[in-house]
């Protein structure tokens, strides 16, 4: 009984809703390739049927009775070819280690399938692996496998599994993540505290990150440039600039050295404030002190630019930024495009294009005449499958970034079929929509007039389990009040 209590998140991955038997269905749902349909789903009867023969080793486990398997020495044949225990489980680090999530887990439900239970360091890479690109159910599912074959996580996992739940906004989940590190007798680490720190600043939580300082300090961690910088944007982000410039005092008084973290947090926060020319004059200091400007540097200046209406600059800065080396994010083509489409340049928005294409940047060319497509209602790529279909032509990797760019993009242009789409087809190919991409789901149906399908969005956040933000209130309200239905915005907060 204490066993089943220990479990993380359900009493047996077989019936729990996050499971991988439970993520399954949602996937195959909007599928749009059948042979990756057909390859998955016998995948997924591999898996099922794996665990079907070790249902009795379920139950043992949670009663309480685990039963090490030496798999260590076993071997099996695939296609008269011998496979031995380490090489499947070398196999399954490799492709994580390479970002091929998919092969990994097939290999995974082949493995089982044998009777086989991976390492722990394949475990450990499959987690990770699953984590750094938003599919937790199914790294809980294998974060349940891991516990119920007595390899016991060590901490680096819990702040994998951690870091994955809060950036999806599954608070209750991450809540029990901690509680298990306490029952577990498995000691946080600096990084664990930085996790928190990381969390609750974005959610504006000042309360809660000084008592995460304080307790970095009573265990004796260091406050490092991360946890100064995460200090400054929260000062930054509760309207206190000058206080959060005064910690840079601090920073000096203590002899640490103004890193890039740092800089990049304090030139957001004149940025933020409209003070562009002190943002450029630490600019210029970080530079002189020997430190690359990153993405993050050059995409706050960029944005707080166009913000103030300095979009001249701005597109100067991201010219430099382009002879610099960098290749230009997508996010900062949404930034430029809606306020030169805006001003009606669109001769500045061509120069652009024939810019990057003529630095070699093909592949961010393409996305951003996409979303000059988009935004300039051009109407050639206003379907997003087509869109899609023809970033892969021009041999662009998909990633949870470049669909919530392009959801994004749909969603301010009211496209809600098209944003649900992008959404659907991420579904399909094995990422999970995070908060945010549902937020902009919101977004777009309410730019429609459409505030009941607004809010059935929000209502399937909760059922997910995930914790609507400060963002997914103010869209839902914004809806309504688009809708003229201002008598119904207060009651929002009761659903």
């Amino acid at each position: 009984m204490q066993m089943r209590q220990k479990l993380l998140f359900r009493s047996s991955p077989a019936i729990c809703p996050h499971s991988v038997c439970g993520f399954v269905p949602v996937c195959l749902k909007h599928h749009i390739n059948p042979v990756k349909h057909k390859m998955l789903h016998t995948s997924c009867q591999l898996i099922l049927q794996s665990r079907g023969k070790r249902f009795g080793f379920l139950v043992n486990c949670l009663n309480g009775t685990i039963e090490n398997s030496n798999n260590e020495h076993q071997t099996c044949y695939r296609n008269d070819e011998e496979i031995s225990y380490d090489l499947y489980n070398e196999s399954i680090c490799e492709l994580c280690t390479e970002g091929d999530v998919d092969k990994a887990m097939r290999l995974l439900s082949e493995m089982e399938a044998l009777g086989f239970h991976p390492s722990f360091v394949s475990y450990s890479s499959l987690i990770a692996a699953l984590g750094s690109v938003g599919r937790t159910s199914e790294a809980d599912a294998i974060f349940q496998e891991m516990l119920c074959s007595s390899r016991k996580p060590r901490i680096k996992v819990f702040n994998i599994l951690l870091r994955s739940f809060l950036r999806k906004g599954l608070l209750r989940l991450a809540d029990k993540v901690l509680m298990l590190l306490d029952d577990l007798a498995v000691d946080r680490n600096q990084e664990t505290y930085e996790i928190l720190l990381e969390y609750y600043v974005s959610a504006g939580r000042l309360e809660d990150t000084w008592l995460i300082v304080a307790k970095m300090r009573r265990e004796s961690y260091p406050l490092n440039s991360f946890v100064y910088s995460k200090i400054i944007e929260l000062y930054r982000d509760n309207g206190m600039w000058k206080k959060a410039l005064g910690i840079v005092e601090e920073i000096r008084e203590m002899g640490l050295r103004l890193d890039k973290r740092i800089f990049n947090s304090i030139i957001d926060t004149f940025g933020k404030y409209g003070e562009l020319g002190e943002a450029l004059e630490m600019f210029d200091k970080m530079r002189q002190e020997g430190i690359k400007p990153d993405f993050r540097t050059w995409n706050s200046l960029i944005r707080w630019h166009c913000k103030y209406g300095h979009l001249d600059t701005a597109i100067e800065l991201f010219n430099e930024m382009q002879d610099q080396g960098l290749y230009p994010d997508p996010k900062i083509f949404i930034i430029i495009i809606t306020h030169l489409v805006e001003q009606g340049r669109w001769a500045v928005i061509d120069t652009i294009l024939e810019n990057m294409q003529g630095r070699g940047h093909h592949k961010s060319g393409a996305i951003y005449a996409v979303l000059v497509d988009i935004y300039g209602q051009h109407g050639r790529f206003e379907d997003a499958e087509y869109c899609l279909n023809s970033l892969k032509l021009e041999g662009l990797q998909l990633s949870p970034s470049i669909f919530c760019v392009l959801a994004h993009a749909y969603a301010q242009q009211g496209l809600c079929e098209q944003t649900v789409k992008v959404l659907q087809i991420m579904e399909a190919e094995g990422m999970e929509p995070n908060l945010i991409m549902l937020n902009m789901l919101i977004n777009a149906f309410g730019n429609a007039g459409r505030h009941m399908e607004a809010q059935s969005i929000y209502l399937h956040i909760k059922e997910m389990g995930i914790t609507p933000d400060v963002i997914t209130y103010s869209t839902l309200m914004k809806a309504f009040m688009r809708a003229k239905k201002f008598d119904q915005v207060w009651l929002l907060i009761l659903l």
